[in-house]
């Protein structure tokens, strides 16, 4: 532990009650590694303070003495953005402790969360009154609310109702001096200046500590209906989803994945087959939903649309899960992607977007040229093509050292598919945020004026630069927090 640590210890004593401070290395080392085992910290220091009024006693004697804080929940991160650094000389503030719903309006269709709040549980409590939260992801069971406010979390359902900037309606956070911001209030309008709340939102953790949040619910799903169709290629795969979003608003999710994602899952995934008989190149996972039962049963839209279109050979073969069973199973092949794909062997895993109309050229174009640039590489995108979001791999050839590979060549694979990304008008953070996996592309693909604007507002806010340092944005060397 550090001098500086250990003051803060000292100047804590009596403030925080024991259970709040954690020393214990048994307990802080699964902490120091992110989910994909990419990034390694160390920190000699762990706190899990129960309230929001704990949370701003740590953050403003972390300021008075200068120790770097790295707020973390779930520890989902793809991009090692909730690791701490490798020297030991931050401390991670968990909000793991801070699980409660402070309030449910099912009228208003709101719902006060607290960070530490697992999504899993807060679909729960939602069904629980007839709303539902529209948002999920593979790490719903881990992945707490405020990790989902600080990366701005996507997921399956964007394509209906957003991100997390959309369903969030109000912020509790306290800002890097200690101060709390109580921006819970669902106001409709608020033109008081600058809007902290969306300011927060995809933060990273480095402009403040998200304790709460107020979610926007929906009515909870009467009718639903899912399909597994198997395309020739991305072109179709996006022909189709227009033809559905003429047909109805109520289509909630269009996810793309190639053979090779499919093949990977049946692979590695147990339990898991194939839903269509035949071999596609390319496959489609489609949601249809109502929650007023008196609109045409998502199962007959489905069916109506899939029928025209394979009649147009727009698709190949198509299946309508039989049972809400089947439906999750559907639902399991994509969410088993990630681990499927991780169980295969190295790979450059990107998370990028393009404009929905480019996307399918992208897919294919970008692939075939990450192949030709790096002889025996496969790669391929697969994910949210309706939102022109898709995670794009580009797997190391068989029997490389995984090590030197993900050391060596991994960082020139990244350069060349974010240069490709930058080229089509896109971003190289569709969903996951920068962390510090993407902070060196952030800074050499950017404008001067965004990363200007970045350090000013980190500068401003953080002028000690002791909020989850080396995430998305650092300052200027000289400047204010070195």
């Amino acid at each position: 532990m550090t001098p500086a640590q250990i003051r803060l210890l000292d100047a804590l004593a009596g403030t925080l009650p024991a259970r709040a401070i954690v020393t214990d290395r048994d307990v802080i080392a699964p902490l120091e590694t992110d989910w994909r085992g990419r990034w390694r910290g160390h920190a000699p220091l762990l706190f899990l303070p129960g309230s929001t009024a704990e949370v701003s006693a740590i953050v403003a004697a972390a300021a008075a003495i200068r120790v770097p804080l790295v707020p973390q929940g779930g520890n989902t991160s793809m991009v090692g953005g909730a690791t701490p650094p490798a020297d030991g000389s931050a401390a991670i503030l968990s909000t793991r402790r801070m699980n409660a719903i402070r309030r449910l309006d099912a009228d208003a269709g709101l719902v006060v969360a607290e960070a530490g709040l697992i999504l899993s549980d807060l679909h729960v409590a939602a069904l629980g009154v007839g709303r539902r939260f529209p948002l999920s992801l593979g790490a719903k069971g881990s992945a707490m609310v405020g990790g989902l406010v600080s990366t701005n979390a996507g997921g399956t359902q964007v394509l209906r109702f957003g991100t997390m900037r959309g369903l969030v309606a109000g912020i509790e956070a306290v800002l890097p001096d200690g101060q709390v911001h109580d921006g819970l209030a669902a106001l409709k309008k608020d033109n008081r200046g600058y809007d902290l709340t969306q300011l927060l939102i995809g933060g990273g953790g480095t402009r403040g500590v998200a304790t709460a949040a107020t979610l926007r619910l929906v009515p909870a799903i009467a009718a639903r209906a899912v399909a597994w169709v198997g395309l020739a290629d991305p072109v179709a795969a996006l022909a189709l989803l227009r033809r559905f979003q003429a047909a109805s608003e109520d289509v909630e999710s269009f996810e793309l994945l190639p053979a090779e994602s499919l093949g990977a899952v049946l692979r590695h995934i147990p339990g898991t087959r194939a839903p269509l008989a035949g071999e596609h190149p390319w496959h489609a996972l489609i949601e249809v939903t109502a929650a007023d039962a008196a609109r045409e049963p998502p199962a007959a839209l489905i069916e109506r649309v899939l029928a025209a279109a394979l009649a147009d050979g727009l698709v190949a073969d198509a299946t309508i899960a039989a049972s809400e069973a089947q439906a999750d199973a559907f639902w399991r092949i994509r969410e088993s992607i990630s681990e499927a794909e991780r169980a295969t062997g190295p790979a450059a895993q990107h998370d990028i977007s393009v404009p929905v109309e480019a996307m399918p050229r992208f897919m294919i174009e970008a692939a075939a040229a990450c192949e030709a640039r790096f002889p025996g590489s496969s790669a391929s995108g697969f994910g949210h093509l309706g939102d022109g979001n898709v995670h794009f791999h580009v797997r190391a050839p068989a029997g490389v050292d995984a090590q030197r590979w993900f050391a060596e060549e991994a960082p020139v694979v990244t350069r060349f598919v974010d240069d490709l990304v930058v080229a089509a008008g896109g971003s190289i953070s569709a969903e996951h945020g920068i962390g510090q996996m993407k902070l060196g592309e952030l800074e050499r693909l950017s404008s001067r004026a965004r990363m200007t604007a970045l350090r000013a507002i980190k500068a401003a806010l953080d002028p000690h630069g002791i909020m989850n340092p080396g995430k998305l944005v650092t300052l200027a060397r000289g400047g204010a927090g070195e």
